[in-house]
């Protein structure tokens, strides 16, 4: 269960890790060599390589029988004794240049502060844009689009590192869908993580051909092949 190490790949293709033992290593918990955010920020965890002193770090970390999400290119199908992994979401990674982002029409936003977790918890409930806790939004900026005082609309910013900012949280209220919300807000944040010289980048299940269809309306090309791997650890 061994790879090269994580110095020779790129920082994409793990980059939970990066972004855990970085930008957000404030918002993380560390054994070793695991990492894994605050369960009230997210539900990933990363190692740096798959080797067992990694999985024996991981384990000691979340605690015994604990569910977490890995978030990579390539973990692998045999996780070590004790370990279950429930389900595999198979998801596309995409990335955009600065001059191929393509332009759409602006909507009105404002930027989301801790004060509107609350209706943030409740538009992701509503919309299943993916995982998303209480404090979420100390992870990066995020937006949203008002109706009166309801938020219907948002995205923000999730994973990131050194050079590159993931866009994340892209959902609409279903009453509010095919006005352009989704691509507004996305150009949005995307044009931001550009102008602090970053790439964004951005995950979308196979399942979601949808988004996938936006994402690409805006320049987005697909990277590569990724997985969200929910696990569970061994018990004591």
């Amino acid at each position: 269960m061994g790879e090269t190490a994580h110095e020779e790949a790129h920082p994409l293709d793990n980059a939970v890790w990066w972004s855990l033992d970085t930008r957000h290593r404030e918002l993380s918990r560390a054994r070793g060599r695991a990492r894994a955010y605050r369960t009230d920020t997210s539900v990933f965890s990363a190692v740096d390589t798959f080797e067992e002193a990694s999985w024996a770090d991981l384990s000691e970390l979340l605690g015994p029988s604990r569910g977490s999400v890995l978030f990579r290119a390539d973990t692998p199908s045999d996780l070590p004794p004790g370990w279950i992994t429930p389900r595999r979401i198979a998801c596309q990674q995409m990335v955009v240049e600065g001059d191929a982002l393509i332009p759409v029409p602006p909507v009105a936003t404002r930027l989301l502060t801790p004060d509107d977790a609350s209706q943030m918890l409740d538009l992701v409930a509503r919309t299943e844009p993916g995982p998303f806790r209480p404090n979420t939004v100390a992870m990066g900026s995020y937006y949203g689009h008002f109706e009166g005082q309801h938020l219907v609309a948002m995205a923000g910013e999730r994973l990131g590192f050194d050079g590159y900012t993931e866009i994340s949280a892209v959902c609409t209220d279903l009453t509010m869908r095919g006005r352009g919300l989704g691509s507004a807000l996305t150009y949005l944040v995307a044009s931001e993580i550009l102008a602090r010289g970053e790439q964004p980048f951005l995950h979308v299940t196979d399942t979601n051909t949808t988004a996938r269809r936006v994402y690409e309306s805006l320049g987005f090309i697909p990277r590569r092949s990724v997985e969200a791997v929910l696990i569970q650890t061994p018990p004591r």
